[in-house]
């Protein structure tokens, strides 16, 4: 056993003196250049290659960082022995991640790869601009060499996309506004943001289940919708158009829309927009994946009368454009009000279907009204808002969805004799999903009491509508539906009219100007 240590004593004696002898006679740079030819060697007979991917890349943080921990976490939950857990700002839910030092095996179209998590210390810094981390965080990509291109080309993008799908996942929904207009704030973004914490979804809704359907699979045909759209070179964005009486339930809608798209929404103020500059500034300001809001246009920009409006001529006469409305003088119109509001319906045009609004994917925008004849016709044809949709009063099918949101009640829960009499006077009482709403709430806690002053409310209202002549459909008229629909029709239609006699006005104004 001495014979041992001592034999192990001279072999250490003679590694230090080997090592003094080759630090005298080699230079550290030779070292160096000796070491980096051993690795180009041992690499160049390797079969894998390795990718390094820092959470810093120079004083910018490394998007790509962020992203592959947001990919991980999905399968480290499953895989992983040790985790990290984290929560981020907005978010309501726990993301799992690597461990310091820990790698996980990922596989991606058959082909496997390794993923370290590596941490090191990072050296004292002397003097920076921008303070560091203690900590220096990165990713280490194994693959085999054969599948560089696979994993270039494909493999990163995808994770990308996965990131932004497990990020918008987590985070809570945000509800954007433009309270200062178009101008901007320290940050250089024109809009505030606060959580979207709105309940509403589709199941929900009070609204024919049909009806839900289609606007469900429309809703999806368009979030899976990317290459088609740019198969067809059409932007990828989608309007929609929600009319109706007040209280049928259009803001609910939008919030079911972005509860059921994951999207953010923002709320566009027109009163508060100055110019049309402004309006494209918000526009481009606005992210992919979201929900453009405008409620009430028919309240907040003149989009009526369009004929009235002139043209201007070259010889100083000023003949008015119709697509140079401002805004109505209640909400800030130009000259009228001093402001200097100048928002256009041309403006307000190119923001929904121009060359503007294509500078960003993904986008809906929705316009809510009370009254859908005063809207000019060139903001109701296709490409600017290609489905409408008119939020009625209540029906049948409605009506059990309220009752079953409000008191619990599923349709065999009901007296069939007090089914059989809602079902005959609903469609009379022309009583909107607000108002069903409220008179369950009050009674909420008797629900018998509930149902029979419902009851009472609908045979009342229908009652005296009767007798106020108000339901015309039951004198051989057209129905409350049938009158909004012909009302749209009507205003659709005579687009068509008013754009075959555009040129000849637009002739007869230059000739006006050249005499």
């Amino acid at each position: 056993m001495k014979e041992y240590w001592t034999s192990l004593a001279s072999l250490l004696g003679v590694l230090a003196f080997c090592q003094s002898l080759m630090q005298s006679i080699f230079p550290p740079e030779l070292r160096f250049a000796f070491l980096k030819f051993f690795n180009r060697i041992f690499h160049l007979f390797s079969s894998y290659c390795y990718f390094d991917i820092t959470e810093i890349d120079g004083v910018n943080t490394n998007e790509l960082y962020n992203a592959v921990q947001l990919y991980l976490s999905s399968s480290v939950s499953i895989a992983g022995n040790r985790l990290s857990l984290t929560r981020a700002v907005n978010s309501s839910s726990i993301t799992f991640g690597l461990s310091n030092n820990d790698s996980i095996v990922d596989t991606f179209n058959n082909v496997t790869v390794l993923w370290e998590h590596v941490v090191t210390q990072r050296q004292t810094q002397t003097f920076a601009w921008r303070p560091l981390p203690e900590e220096k965080r990165g990713f280490t990509l194994r693959i085999k060499k054969k599948d560089k291109t696979l994993i270039l080309t494909s493999y990163l993008d995808y994770i990308m996309e996965r990131a932004n799908e497990i990020r918008r996942k987590n985070q809570d929904r945000l509800l954007y506004t433009n309270s200062r207009g178009g101008s901007l704030d320290s940050r250089g973004h024109p809009w505030e943001s606060v959580p979207f914490k709105h309940p509403s979804t589709f199941e929900t809704l009070a609204m024919d289940p049909i009806k839900k359907q289609q606007i469900m699979d429309d809703l999806k045909d368009f979030a899976e919708g990317q290459m088609f759209y740019q198969k067809t070179g059409r932007a990828w964005k989608r309007g929609y158009l929600l009319y109706g009486p007040p209280g049928t339930g259009k803001s609910s809608m939008i919030a079911a829309m972005a509860n059921h798209l994951g999207y953010d929404i923002y709320d566009l103020e027109l009163t508060e927009v100055h110019s049309n500059s402004e309006l494209r500034k918000l526009l481009m300001k606005t992210s992919s994946k979201s929900i453009i809001v405008i409620e009430d246009i028919d309240c907040s920009i003149n989009l009526t009368n369009r004929k009235k409006n002139s043209s201007s001529c070259s010889n100083g006469t000023t003949q008015r454009s119709y697509y140079d409305m401002e805004t109505r003088p209640g909400s800030g119109s130009g000259e009228e009000s001093g402001n200097g509001n100048t928002i256009t319906l041309s403006g307000l045009l190119n923001f929904t279907d121009g060359l503007w609004s294509c500078c960003g994917s993904e986008r809906i925008f929705v316009f809510t009204t009370n009254h859908i004849e005063k809207l000019d016709p060139a903001l109701l044809r296709s490409g600017r808002m290609d489905m409408h949709i008119h939020m009625s009063y209540c029906d049948f099918p409605s009506l059990k969805i309220l009752l079953k949101n409000y008191l619990g009640y599923e349709e065999e829960d009901v007296d069939d004799d007090v089914l059989k009499e809602m079902e005959r006077v609903v469609e009379k009482a022309e009583m909107t999903p607000a108002d069903v709403s409220e008179a369950l709430i009050k009674n909420r806690r008797d629900k018998e009491k509930a149902v029979r002053e419902l009851l009472e409310d609908l045979k009342s209202r229908g009652e005296g509508i009767v007798k106020d002549g108000k339901l015309r459909g039951h004198n051989g008229n057209m129905t409350e539906l049938e009158i909004v629909e012909e009302e749209e029709k009507r205003a659709i239609d005579s687009q068509n009219e008013e754009e075959d006699t555009d040129e000849e006005e637009i002739e007869v104004v230059d000739n006006i100007c050249k005499d």
